[in-house]
């Protein structure tokens, strides 16, 4: 009788045994599902940010082909060189970092590179919001400028552009095309014309049709022409008299394929009028993302938008947070 409940016993235990191995595989089971779920979820939130920025971040994986968890300073030091930031930004965020250095001692240097640039209250501005758009020429203004209006209005805003480029037949021409392409009024005159005078009438054509947004293009010639300067200067009062305070915000379009050199364009225009905030254009385009250390840095200015492609869409908000982490995660673990 014994033998029997002896073995009785090892079978209920035996069962027991399978039991929990059944629930411990159910439970797995159970969990991975989850997984699988949210992983897309946060790949998709870093991809388009991941592909504006893909050719600079390959740049920073060329110099550390392998993610560690530390990187010895000069290694550190050359891949920043690499990626165009100017000499002196570099000499800034790692004076004092050990030989070898941890992500999160990286990090907080690179995201400091940023702090100095202003934040930007938007959450009561005044209505037309007047925005002059700056730049040379070929550095994508006319094209941003339709990307603007195409985000105002996806945010249930009224546009209204100013032709203001009048020394260039083609950049009327051009904005004409993208104004009926998105469906918002334009503003212009003929080449040639005066270009203050599109500016003021833009401005009093919103106020009379209660619109939210004008935004105004300018001449984009060298900014080392004394006639240029002037003629900004002259834009920017005129856009006051039109409207008290206008224009709201000045904006800098800046090539980013051209690196350093367009910190040198940045800060030219930032003397002649004071510029307000920069959009950076065609990064999707180039290896050399790392000048937006030195823009922000240098001018003190912050970055609000940054141009991926083309499309009237292919506009972003820039994140430093994000464009910093986006770098850190090529290299590190």
């Amino acid at each position: 009788m014994f033998g029997i409940f002896k073995r009785n016993k090892k079978e209920e235990i035996e069962e027991v045994v399978q039991e929990e191995t059944i629930v411990k595989q159910d439970s797995k089971d159970l969990v991975e599902p989850k997984e699988e779920v949210q992983t897309p979820v946060v790949e998709e939130k870093k991809s388009i940010f991941a592909k504006a920025f893909s050719k600079t971040f390959e740049n920073f994986k060329s110099v550390v082909p392998k993610k560690q968890e530390k990187i010895d300073f000069e290694t550190i030091e050359e891949m920043l060189i690499e990626s165009d930031i100017e000499y002196e930004i570099i000499e800034k965020a790692m004076d004092g970092l050990p030989e070898q250095i941890k992500r999160s001692e990286l990090r907080h240097r690179l995201v400091m590179l940023f702090e100095h640039a202003p934040e930007v209250d938007t959450s009561n501005i005044p209505k037309p919001f007047v925005e002059l758009v700056i730049g040379v020429n070929g550095a994508g203004k006319t094209t941003t400028i339709a990307k603007l209006a195409t985000m105002y209005k996806s945010n249930g805003s009224t546009v209204l552009l100013g032709a203001g480029d009048t020394f260039r037949a083609a950049a009327i021409e051009q904005l004409s095309i993208w104004a009926d392409k998105i469906g918002v009024p334009i503003v212009k005159t003929k080449q040639g014309h005066d270009s203050s005078a599109v500016a003021f009438d833009a401005i009093s054509s919103a106020v009379a049709k209660d619109i939210d947004h004008v935004i105004i293009d300018t001449a984009g010639r060298l900014q080392t022409q004394v006639n240029l300067n002037k003629e900004l200067e002259k834009i920017v009062k005129v856009c006051n008299k039109a409207k008290e305070g206008a224009p709201h915000q000045k904006l800098m379009i800046l090539d980013g394929t051209q690196g350093s050199t367009a910190v040198a364009q940045a800060k030219a225009f930032h003397d002649i009028v004071g510029i307000d905030g920069i959009i950076v254009t065609k990064l999707d385009g180039t290896a050399k993302g790392g000048a937006l250390f030195s823009i922000s840095n240098q001018l003190e200015l912050p970055i609000f938008y940054i141009g991926v492609g083309e499309k009237a869409e292919d506009l972003i908000s820039f994140s430093p947070d994000e464009f910093v982490d986006g770098i850190l995660d090529t290299i590190y673990i």
